[in-house]
């Protein structure tokens, strides 16, 4: 068991998005999101003492007499304090590539991703060509009671006009949020309506969910897919998985895909739900053991025992790692997909006299095997934020035989079986992508926001019809038809986007099936979307595949010789 102390030290440990990497994951849409960053909150045991504290002083006053002149008496007028944190950026780029300067007016920002609810009207929108478009008012939110509906297109938002005004998503998002009981005017223009419609509406608290949808995928199949691991995330998932075993949930799929990470205590809290008895789940390794941890499974969770797979790939990092790593260890579940990020690095925010923000990387993160989560950074932050683009290279995201690991990081899982340390978690059973996500017609497609338009557009002119049946029948009766792929690629071709015929031939399976699947969304909810998508799901089905044939049961039954 956890020492009081190592507890305390859990209870303050982190992982939230990293600046330099956001945005560089998952591809399309979901490549875009952040990789996190490990850390230590509350109390700074930072102390103004150095190992090298002359050689310190020599840089202080070098830097501060440089500034100075610069400021002083360079040819043009500069802004010293935009200097000073260029300068301060550049430096930590030379230690790794997750410690961070984040600058006061940013802090909001960074912090949000981590927020389990916020003030506002509850509102999915799409912002496309300057034009924001609802995609699906939140489940008893504000924005819903008042009557806004996919498909609306807000023009004005409390007087101002947004629509072809090059706003961007952020700048969307805090015109929509506001103090909680504070009003909201939206101007939205509706498909079969000439004159603009006005709703008035009291901004609330809104649930921001980090457990993106829970369900049974057939009679004893428990799904529950997990997009970062927030404050209420936690409690998301025991009310989820709580839910489903009162269902008849007897094996289960977690879904770690494109998770970049969060707060490390709720993805152990998390682990220990599956994992029994009192047995590591990570450790950290700093300089010298002020920042060394081990953090162990402590209580009886809901699901140690019946089957279990986990779903990771490239966009899985961080604390996602974590999950993953140690349920591989302990044999307790088989991991499906493609290897994950590797983000292994933890980090202690030191908040400045400024209100900005220094994330210092403090030490590293270790599955209970040993092995080190971080992949390599030797050759400098440039080539580390292009390591995703050079797996695609290579061929890793198609070929497991291209994954190359050193024999001298071969580890061992609790029964034996051989897996590897030096960057990232390699899943069980590898998954290549589909190779129709590199087709260049759809992928064109999509950066035109065109689908997700098209999809809202049919499901304007079939609303009426899809409001007398059920998700279910929807799933079984609801088609896209050749007529409706040849009138999107006649929208695409006004935008510019060449007709090619044989490009869209071998994408259509895939176009259908997200049409489909955004319909549903806008129908009946995140549910449904995700019932229609695991039909082109390839993680998903081989995971079902494993549960079904037995496999998972005997890969992690039996020890390796």
């Amino acid at each position: 068991m956890n020492t009081s102390a190592d507890e305390t030290r859990q209870s303050r440990q982190v992982d939230v998005p990293a600046r330099k990497v956001w945005g560089r994951l998952r591809q399309p849409l979901l490549l875009a999101c952040a990789v996190g960053c490990g850390m230590l909150l509350a109390s700074n045991p930072f102390r103004p003492s150095s190992q090298n504290p002359d050689a310190t002083a020599r840089g202080y006053l070098k830097f501060k007499e440089i500034l100075s002149y610069v400021d002083r008496d360079y040819v043009d007028t500069v802004n010293a304090e935009e200097l000073s944190d260029y300068a301060i950026q550049r430096l930590l780029e030379r230690l790794d590539p997750h410690s961070v300067y984040i600058p006061a007016r940013e802090q909001q920002q960074a912090a949000a991703f981590l927020q389990s609810d916020y003030d506002g009207v509850g509102i999915e929108f799409n912002l496309f060509r300057d034009t924001v478009t609802v995609v699906s008012p939140l489940s008893g939110g504000p924005a819903e009671q008042a009557g806004v509906q996919p498909g609306d297109r807000i023009v004005a938002i409390d007087g101002q006009l947004v629509s072809g005004s090059h706003f961007t998503q952020d700048q969307i998002f805090s015109k929509l949020r506001g103090p909680r009981g504070s009003t909201a005017r939206l101007l939205v223009l509706r498909r079969g309506q000439t004159r603009p419609v006005t709703f008035s509406m009291t901004r609330n608290r809104i649930p921001n969910a980090s457990v993106d949808v829970a369900y049974l995928l057939d009679g004893q199949t428990g799904y529950i897919k997990i997009s970062r691991f927030a404050a209420g995330t936690f409690d998301e998932f025991k009310e989820a998985l709580g839910r489903l075993r009162r269902e008849g949930m007897e094996q289960m799929v977690l879904d770690l895909r494109g998770n970049p990470g969060g707060y490390l205590d709720r993805a152990t809290k998390i682990t220990d739900e599956f994992v029994g008895g009192t047995r590591k789940i990570v450790y950290t390794d700093g300089k010298g053991d002020q920042y060394d941890s081990q953090t162990f499974s402590r209580v009886a969770g809901e699901f140690e025992e019946g089957p279990l797979v986990v779903l990771v790939d490239e966009g899985s990092a961080s604390a996602s790692e974590v999950v993953a790593g140690a349920l591989q260890d302990h044999d307790r579940a088989l991991l499906v997909g493609r290897r994950t990020f590797g983000k292994g690095l933890v980090q202690q925010p030191i908040t400045l006299n400024d209100g900005s923000e220094l994330r210092l990387t403090i030490a590293r993160y270790h599955t209970p095997s040993g092995r080190c989560i971080q992949k390599s950074y030797s050759k400098g932050v440039d080539s580390y934020d292009k390591d995703l683009q050079e797996r695609f290279r290579r061929g890793e995201a198609y070929h497991a035989d291209s994954i190359h690991f050193a024999e001298n990081l071969r580890y061992r899982t609790d029964k034996g079986r051989v897996v590897y340390g030096g960057g990232g978690i390699m899943p069980d059973v590898f998954v290549p992508r589909d190779s129709t996500s590199q087709n260049r017609y759809l992928a064109r497609l999509q950066g035109l926001n065109l689908v997700r338009e098209f999809a809202l557009q049919l499901y304007q002119q079939h609303r009426d019809e899809l409001k007398e049946i059920t998700p279910e029948q929807f799933q079984r009766v609801f088609q896209v038809s050749d007529a409706q792929l040849q009138a999107l690629a006649a929208r695409a071709a006004q935008d510019g986007l060449k007709p090619d015929a044989a490009s869209l031939r071998r994408c259509a399976p895939m176009l259908r099936t997200q049409l489909k699947a955004h319909v549903a969304r806008s129908a009946y909810g995140k549910e449904a979307f995700y019932s229609v998508w695991r039909e082109q799901d390839a993680e998903l089905q081989q995971a079902l595949k494993s549960l079904s044939d037995g496999s998972t049961k005997l890969a992690l039954g039996e020890a390796v010789k």
